[in-house]
């Protein structure tokens, strides 16, 4: 079944990633390279770094996991670029009302499940600003459901019950490049005029040529051969935390280094606020206590009083002008992304 998916997919992707008018792709492969067989992806093939893993001592075991995984910040350092401009597009996006929508299947899956549901907590977003979808739905967050990432049409259908649209930025993630699922979910978003990208550890495949931009993190051959839950899945989560933080930062949710836009739910949280403001302006926990509670519990509006010295309306004015930007609310000025 996988075989012949693969062949079909081969088949159609010229036609399913031709370059839409008005859309930038940057990437650049042949039919060749991009239809190569699983056993030709670098993520597939054997690790000499592991010969004889089955015969090493716990330590060792550990000391080659630990080895090949320092290679990983280095191969994401190779796709900055790339990031910057995601993180840019994703930021642009959220101003502008729209989503950031993470597509995956198996471990890349879960890896983007994990950031959209840390946003909220952290940033203070709605659910609905940074969502995912997985191939066989939440169920295959713990129970594999791998059948799925071979269907063209599930990944069609899962993605077209969002509508994305020109607001949005869908981003596909796939260690091989390759998952039928994802790359058909990201052509039919891009098609619709939603920015697309991508996050994969394979050169020259057809989920790349399928997107705008293309992430890859070239993170060489796992230390268990295709077991892509280990570097390609850490340099995923690198990445997409680089994504979301770079484009909450953008937006002015991240004050100097401090995540402001913590909203004071549980007692972790309050202690979190209120050490918020007395680093960020220098004073006493008894005088952060009591901005914190004029400003109704809320670190940004509390942080514009102080820093700015105006009274709450006028720092709930300026935030709403600065779209929530806590910098740009102080200053009281504008940017443009």
């Amino acid at each position: 079944m996988r075989q012949h998916t693969f062949e079909k997919l081969g088949q159609s992707m010229a036609t399913m990633t031709q370059p839409h008018t008005g859309i930038k792709n940057t990437n650049h492969h042949t039919p060749e390279k991009s239809n190569s067989h699983l056993h030709d992806l670098i993520t597939e093939s054997s690790n000499e770094a592991s010969q004889g893993f089955d015969t090493k001592s716990a330590l060792e075991i550990a000391r080659i996991i630990n080895h090949e995984d320092s290679k990983v910040a280095a191969a994401v350092k190779k796709a900055l670029p790339e990031i910057a401009e995601v993180i840019d597009s994703v930021a642009r996006s959220m101003r502008d009302g729209g989503r950031l929508i993470y597509i995956g299947a198996g471990s890349s899956g879960r890896i983007a499940s994990l950031d959209a549901c840390e946003c909220p907590p952290y940033f203070s977003t709605s659910p609905q600003t940074v969502q995912y979808i997985m191939a066989g739905g939440p169920k295959a967050l713990a129970s594999p459901v791998e059948v799925n990432e071979d269907s063209e049409e599930l990944g069609q259908r899962d993605i077209a019950r969002r509508r994305p649209s020109r607001k949005d930025v869908i981003i596909g993630l796939s260690a091989s490049g390759r998952t039928p699922y994802v790359v058909a979910a990201i052509a039919y978003a891009r098609a619709r005029g939603a920015k697309t990208a991508c996050i994969t550890c394979n050169q020259n495949t057809p989920l790349a040529a399928a997107a705008d931009i293309a992430i890859v993190a070239d993170v060489g051959p796992e230390v268990i051969s295709g077991s892509t839950r280990m570097k390609a899945a850490t340099a995923q989560k690198m990445i997409t935390n680089m994504i979301t933080t770079g484009a909450m930062t953008r937006m002015g949710y991240v004050y100097e280094n401090l995540m402001v836009n913590v909203h004071m739910q549980n007692s972790k949280l309050v202690e979190r606020g209120i050490g918020i403001l007395i680093r960020a302006c220098g004073i006493s926990r008894d005088k952060a206590v009591e901005v914190i509670k004029s400003a109704g519990r809320s670190v940004p509006v509390a942080l514009v009083m102080l820093k700015a010295g105006v009274d709450k309306p006028e720092a709930v004015r300026r935030l709403a002008h600065s779209d929530g930007n806590v910098r740009l609310a102080i200053e009281d000025s504008s940017m443009e992304l």
